[in-house]
């Protein structure tokens, strides 16, 4: 017999997991009421203002559009109706402080090209075996793992086919990151740059899997520049799913998931009020359950996360200000020497070293016009930190003059004051996003099966769902929004069976 009553969903979080899944099941046809602390859409999809001036202060890059198009679409929109996007040319400017500065591009023969000119034939032929090393990696996984409920390995083993175990050699599961880039670059700093791949998951090169090497092939696909920046695209979200009856109650924190016979039931909120639920999608992090944040009750949800397993955090800062000495480009890479060293001191010394990889994201430079010699810019700058918020104290006056440092050996001085900039350590990430110490990621992908320790769409509680950057697919806005999909599909797939139907294989595949 169904439980459920009045196809009632609740989400909790308004990120961008939340935001699909609301979209999806209101045109659906449930009931859906989204519940956001913040006053605003987007969860660390965020934005702050300095000097009077809105910077993007979460993420910053916009790729895999076929998912958010495909969306859209599903739900009778356009999504350039509610987007307006430029694709991005230059994909990053990067630079050494042992010397040396190299363009990224979307077309793989211009980037070759620079290649050759900064490292040399051999490393730009390395550079073309390693694009086409990783669109297979794509093809493998795009459609068994990353559009697909979450397998195990035996499940992607035959997803992909019995007959295609050549394609999962391919996309070298055991191999870590680091050594593979070996086998393309000789230049040291080529492997700095493709190896800060693994970050984008929070991860660090020297344990993530080769498979990390597959976002060379996502950014080659399309990167693009957002008008408006990032926030855009939580606002398109939270249009989309107002336009399908979802409603949504910002400035509203939730204390507690409720159960009933083991089952998720309801929420009460911070003001006491309670609210009843067929059925819950959670998209705060996943250890915030197993915590025991939102009750004792549903903390089996999940399994607990390490401090150890955690990802990486950051310090952040955004800046109002002039720059001289070196043109930025919208994204913007500065590597010191020693790379190794900085992942070792983030991951085991839980420290943050001298000179630090620096990323800008100049966010008045590649859609617009350069900003006038002199004049204020918005950047957000960021360095890897470990995810110890919850254990300790981050200063960020510490690491602003050791940043600062780091920029003006690869030639960039910012002019800037206090009153120019506000930073948010791992302290103030985990009073953000509880329960993650910081961590920007959830889980780090640490070993060749650490994607499959991510939980599923399908808590270890009936009725409650999980969504967001720390479960499948995992993190990134593109991986986010299929989280959504995939806990709104699952949740409406449960619910067909409890009323008789037949499960059904979930799968977004482009």
């Amino acid at each position: 017999m169904s439980t459920w009553k009045n196809d009632a969903v609740i989400v909790i979080g308004a990120g961008v997991g939340g935001l699909t899944a609301a979209v999806d099941l209101a045109r659906r046809g449930a009931k859906v009421t989204v519940l956001e602390t913040a006053p605003y859409p987007g969860g660390k999809m965020r934005q702050v203002t300095v000097a009077g001036a809105g910077i993007d202060a979460g993420p910053t890059v916009f790729t895999m559009r076929w998912i958010f198009e495909r969306l859209f679409s599903d739900a009778g929109a356009d999504l350039s109706d509610y987007l307006d996007l430029k694709p991005a040319e230059l994909l990053a400017r990067h630079a050494w402080t042992s010397g040396g500065q190299l363009d990224l591009f979307a077309d793989i023969d211009r980037s070759s090209d620079a290649i050759a000119a900064f490292a040399g034939a051999a490393d730009a032929q390395g550079y073309r075996d390693f694009c086409r090393r990783s669109a297979a990696m794509y093809q493998t996984l795009a459609g068994t793992f990353i559009g697909a409920e979450r397998p195990s390995v035996f499940d992607l083993t035959m997803r992909v086919g019995l007959g295609r175990v050549d394609q999962l050699i391919t996309i070298s599961p055991m191999k870590v990151l680091w050594s593979a880039l070996a086998e393309h670059f000789a230049d040291p700093r080529l492997r700095q740059l493709f190896g800060r791949y693994a970050t984008y998951v929070g991860s660090s090169p020297l344990l993530a899997p080769a498979t990390m090497m597959l976002v060379a092939h996502v950014e080659q696909d399309g990167v693009w520049l957002v008008n408006g920046g990032m926030v855009k695209v939580a606002q398109a979200l939270h249009q989309l799913g107002e336009r399908h009856g979802a409603v949504y109650r910002f400035s509203t924190p939730v204390a507690a998931i409720t159960t009933s016979g083991g089952r998720a039931d309801g929420v009460v909120l911070q003001s006491g009020e309670r609210l009843e639920a067929d059925a819950i999608v959670f998209n705060g992090d996943a250890s915030a359950l197993a915590s025991k944040l939102l009750g004792a009750d549903i903390s089996r949800a999940t399994a607990v996360v390490s401090r150890e397993e955690r990802s990486l955090s950051a310090v952040t800062w955004c800046v109002s200000a002039p720059t001289s000495g070196f043109e930025l480009a919208h994204h913007n890479v500065f590597f010191a020497d020693n790379y190794p060293d900085e992942f070792d001191a983030v991951f085991r010394r839980r420290d943050i070293v001298q000179s630090p990889t620096v990323y800008i994201c100049a966010q008045d430079r590649g859609a617009h016009d350069l900003p006038a010699p002199g004049a204020r810019e918005r950047m957000l700058l960021l360095i890897n930190a470990p995810p110890d918020g919850d254990k300790r104290e981050f200063l960020a006056s510490e690491y602003l003059a050791r940043t600062l440092s780091m920029l003006k050996r690869c030639g960039l001085s910012i002019d800037r004051t206090n009153a120019d900039s506000i930073a948010t350590t791992p302290t103030e990430f985990d009073a953000l996003f509880p329960g993650t110490g910081g961590a920007l990621y959830g889980r780090a992908n640490h070993g060749a099966f650490a994607s499959f320790k991510r939980p599923g769409s399908a808590s270890d509680v009936r009725g409650l769902y999980l969504a967001g950057g720390s479960v499948h697919p995992g993190p990134g806005i593109p991986m986010a929004a299929m989280s959504g999909r995939l806990a709104a599909a699952r949740l409406l797939d449960d619910l067909a069976v409890s009323r008789g139907g037949k499960r059904t294989s979930q799968s977004f595949a482009p």
